[in-house]
Parts: C-alpha cells; sequence; structure tokens
C-alpha cells in the first residue's frame, strides 16, 4: 500500500500545518491508514507553541517529492551470502532468467555482483584447467548431491588438487596418483583401494558403494559418495567454487532508494551494465534495477490542503499525482492529468472546511485534535477579526472549543502572545509565514507578521527593510511587501520594497520612508492581494 502525503504550502502557517495533520487523521479513523501528513516548511513558533499545548509532534519535513528510486517497481532477485557455491547462485539465474544477482556481506551489505558474463568467462577457462583449488567441503557435497563416507583425519574444510577420473586399470599400480589428486570413479575396488593407499586428497564415488574395509585405510583421504555420474560431477566440482571469487567486487554502480530519477538516469546513460543494486540507508540490498524500470515510476501520491498555487506547494510537484485539494484561497494555477477531488470554500480557515468533513462523516476528533484545530482556525481568522473570517468559522471554532473543553478568548491570547522578536533574526521572521504570487506578469512577495505587541517588531524596521531588499534583488521581485498585523490594534503596519507608485495606487495611500499602517486590514488574502489584483488585472 503506497503512502499517500497530505501538505500545507511552504512558510505553513498554523493552519496549514494541522489542516494536514486533522485531515490525514480524519482519512485513518475512516480506515485509510495510508496518509500521512508531512510538511515542506519550518514550523513558526506560533504553531510550534500550540503543538506542545496540545500534546503533538510537528509532521516529518520533506524536502520535495521529485521521484526517487523508491518509486521505481525495481527487481527483487535472490540475494545470495558470499559463501555460496556457483552452482547455486548459476541455478538461480537460471530460474529467474536474471542476468546480474547481488551477492551479499554476513550482514546484509553488498559484497559484489555476479553476472552471466561472470559466469561463462569461468566455465571457459575450466575447459582448459584440471585444477580445484581451496573448495569448501560443504560446497562440493552441496553441488555434488552427496555425503561423507568417512570422517577423515585432516582438519582442512577445504578440498584442493587435480580433478581426475578413472578408467578401469588405469592406477594399479598407483604411480600417477598422490595427496593432490582429486579422483573420480564408480564402482571399481581396485582402483578406491590403490587411490586410498595413494592417500589422494579427494575421493569421489559415483552411483557406488564402498567397502567397509577400504574405509579403515582412507586416512587423509577425503571420501564422498554421489548419486551422480563421473561425467556430472567432473563437471559440478567447478560449481562448488564460492561466488565471491567470480563476482566483480570494484567500481560497482548501485543506487540508494532515496536517490532521484533524475540523477539515475544521467548514471545509467554512462555506464554498460544492464542491471545495477538498490541499496536501503544502511546500505542493505533490497533489489537490483534495469533502464526499463526507468519508463513508468510511480507517482508520489499528494493531497493539498490550504494552498492550490505552484509556487507555493512542493519542490518536484510536477512530479506528483495529486489526489486532492482542500483551501479556503482563490483559484489559482495548479493543473491535474485527471479529474480530482476540490473542496474550496469562501471561509476564513481550512480548518473550518475540515471539521466541516469530520462531522460529514460522522468522526468526533479527540480533545487534544480539537484544541489545535480550534487554535488554527483563530490564527487563520485573526480571533474573528479578519475580514476573511465568517460565521461558519465562528460555530465551528466553538464546536470544537467545546470538545476540547477550552476558552476561545483564552486560547486567542495565548496564541498570538508568541512572535519570537526577541531570539530571532529580521530574515527568519520575515520567512515565517512568507508567500509568492505570480498576477498578470507581475512577481510579488508578501509575508506577514500577526502579534499583539507590533511595536516590537517596528523597532526592527531597518532590518526587514534590508531583508526584503536583498530578497529583491535576488529573485527580481516587482514588489516585497511585510505585513506587521496587530491584533490588539486591528491594523497591519506595512512596510515595502519597490514601486511606490504600485503602494500609492493599490491602496489609495502616501507612503513615507517605505511605510504605512492601514487600519481594520487583517488578511493578506482578501485585503492585499486583491488590491495588487485589481490594479494589474
Amino acid at each position: 500500500m503506497s503512502e499517500i502525503y497530505v501538505t500545507g504550502h511552504r512558510n505553513p502557517d498554523t493552519d496549514s500545518i494541522v489542516a494536514a495533520m486533522a485531515y490525514a487523521n480524519l482519512r485513518k479513523a475512516l480506515g485509510d491508514r495510508e496518509y500521512t501528513a508531512v510538511r515542506i516548511g519550518s514550523v513558526n513558533d506560533e504553531t510550534l507553541n500550540m503543538l506542545k499545548r496540545f500534546g503533538f509532534e510537528a509532521p516529518p519535513y520533506i524536502k520535495n517529492m521529485r521521484n526517487q528510486v523508491c518509486d521505481l517497481d525495481f527487481d527483487h532477485p535472490p540475494e545470495l551470502h558470499r559463501s555460496v557455491p556457483l552452482e547455486l547462485a548459476w541455478q538461480s539465474m537460471r530460474e529467474g532468467q536474471i542476468a546480474t544477482i547481488p551477492i551479499l556481506n554476513d550482514d546484509g551489505t553488498l559484497y559484489g555482483v555476479l553476472s552471466a558474463g561472470d559466469v561463462a568467462s569461468y566455465d571457459l577457462r575450466t575447459v582448459y584447467e584440471n585444477m580445484v583449488s581451496d573448495i569448501p567441503l560443504f560446497n562440493l557435497i552441496s553441488v555434488l548431491e552427496g555425503y561423507l563416507v568417512n570422517e577423515f583425519a585432516e582438519t582442512s574444510n577445504s578440498v584442493s588438487g587435480k580433478v581426475q577420473i578413472a578408467i578401469p586399470k588405469s592406477y594399479s599400480d598407483g604411480t600417477v596418483l598422490s595427496p593432490d589428486s582429486i579422483l573420480i570413479c564408480g564402482d571399481q575396488p581396485e582402483v578406491i583401494k590403490t587411490a586410498l593407499e595413494a592417500q589422494v586428497g579427494c575421493l569421489i564415488i559415483c552411483q557406488a558403494d564402498i567397502a567397509p574395509e577400504l574405509t579403515e585405510i582412507a586416512g587423509h583421504t577425503c571420501i564422498i559418495s554421489t548419486p551422480l555420474d563421473a561425467r556430472q560431477a567432473a563437471r559440478l566440482i567447478y560449481q562448488a567454487v564460492p561466488v565471491m571469487r567470480l563476482c566483480q567486487t570494484r567500481d560497482i554502480v548501485c543506487f540508494h532508494l532515496s536517490d532521484y530519477i533524475d540523477d539515475v538516469k544521467e548514471t545509467l546513460l554512462s555506464s554498460r551494465y544492464r542491471c545495477y543494486p538498490v541499496l536501503d540507508e544502511n546500505e542493505k540490498v533490497v533489489g537490483t534495477l534495469s533502464r526499463f524500470h526507468l519508463l513508468r515510476p510511480r507517482r508520489k501520491q499528494v493531497v493539498l490542503v490550504d494552498h492550490n498555487e505552484a509556487s507555493q506547494s512542493v519542490s518536484g510537484l510536477e512530479q506528483v499525482e495529486i489526489l486532492e485539494i482542500i483551501d479556503h484561497h482563490r483559484l489559482a494555477d495548479i493543473q491535474t492529468k485527471q479529474p480530482i477531488a476540490v473542496r474550496n470554500e469562501p471561509v476564513g480557515s481550512t480548518n473550518t472546511i475540515i471539521t466541516a468533513m469530520y462531522q460529514e462523516h460522522g468522526v468526533m476528533p479527540s480533545p487534544a485534535m480539537a484544541g489545535l484545530m480550534a487554535a488554527a482556525i483563530l490564527s487563520d481568522t485573526v480571533m474573528f477579526k479578519s475580514p476573511t473570517c465568517t460565521k461558519r468559522d465562528k460555530a465551528m471554532a466553538e464546536r470544537l472549543a467545546r470538545i476540547a473543553n477550552i476558552s476561545l478568548k483564552e486560547l486567542g491570547k495565548e496564541l498570538f502572545s508568541v512572535t519570537g522578536a526577541d531570539d530571532k533574526s529580521a530574515e527568519e521572521l520575515f520567512m515565517t509565514d512568507y508567500k509568492q504570487f505570480h498576477i498578470a506578469e507581475k512577481d510579488i512577495g508578501v509575508s506577514q507578521i500577526t502579534c499583539i505587541d507590533s511595536a516590537r517588531l517596528m523597532d526592527r524596521r531597518e532590518e526587514f527593510m534590508a531583508t526584503m531588499g536583498a530578497l529583491r534583488d535576488k529573485y527580481g521581485f516587482d514588489i516585497i511587501i511585510l505585513m506587521i498585523t496587530d491584533v490588539l490594534l486591528e491594523g497591519s503596519h506595512i512596510l515595502y520594497v519597490g514601486s511606490d507608485d504600485i503602494i500609492q495606487q493599490a491602496f489609495n495611500v502616501q507612503p513615507k520612508d517605505n511605510q504605512f499602517f492601514l487600519p481594520k486590514v487583517m488578511s493578506r488574502k482578501k485585503q492585499v492581494i486583491p488590491m495588487l489584483t485589481a490594479l494589474w488585472g
């Protein structure tokens, strides 16, 4: 089951963070366990205070939603330990019809990669060789499907020597046999006796039994009985070699689940291999990736709350599948490839809409969640003083307050008492609730700081002006505005960088030193952006 991310906008305010959390919680209550609230920006002090107040952690941060290796349906071939015999690896490759197989260390990390080419190259070498070196005894018994006849005196757990097949009467005098020999024979008592007297390193008896009295003279000879014929045994001895001796271990190209597909494509174009290991965050092997896997990546699935504008949304939005939008702002420029559910209502807070969705589905939020949602409504409606506030916002907030058993008045005071003006830079404060807009070919940036003591922030006017000037120079914005909204004064101090004429025409004011005060102006969405839109629209 793929994860569905619920996210608000960049530089999220309380309404944005809580809307993502509340909607994911609702879907989980309805049995949709895959919904997960995330954020795409830092959590401001106001939101952190409310999260702590009601016992919640901030949603996990996601930098972007570009397609990653974890979004691909890559292969999951067998992953073999480096000690397994080549015969087992080759059998796995044949059965799975795969050309490359990862070879692992004891802890599951990547040791190397074995390809069909490596196996073929080794097989060709064995045509001209009849020597094997340090073949693990367990491997040899396994590939021969046999068993150890005797408990030989040698302490080594491996077999080495020249591979020879006994022809009747060829070894009657024992002159060509030595401890370096690996002799393969059948039901040939005389040859067996001669080999044991010569103390060959290993005696492989095919489709026959050995007389008990002969095992008594075995000494250091390892005796293996196998149901295979001599031809099969001779061939399989070479395939008992551990795969670690054949596989590639240097300059291996591999990818991690977190790697971005755009970057992977560039690497694949410069590499000659057909298949590449995929590793998780602990460097453990989880599969293999081929070029054709890149053709149809699974898009991350996303629900957008409290925004529907691409410039305010997550980086990589063009690569995701948007499932749903829940918002209370103007309709903007986000496009989808298929019809989706959109719930856009003229209310003061996204959480007002989501509270209605709880009611429609017959789900009551917990007291803690209800309190958090009430705080989000108070935040976005500036304690019901914003012109965006509606009767529905008040009704829903009061309903949530009853569930949470809290006072909205006291909660509002606590909400706006946190500004962080003393311990944060002007840039940090400015970016806390900053949004970008593209209107009639004009680029605008508007930040809003809501507080109950605007004088403290206005004392830092020069710092804010320097921050806005640097931002305008860097990105070429037409105008950048800071709203310092005072809940008690019920108005906003406006600081700006850009054209004086634009400000004069849009707000019908005579600014002085790039600042002025707008009484009763509490909403960026309803009282600032519309003025600029009307000017340029």
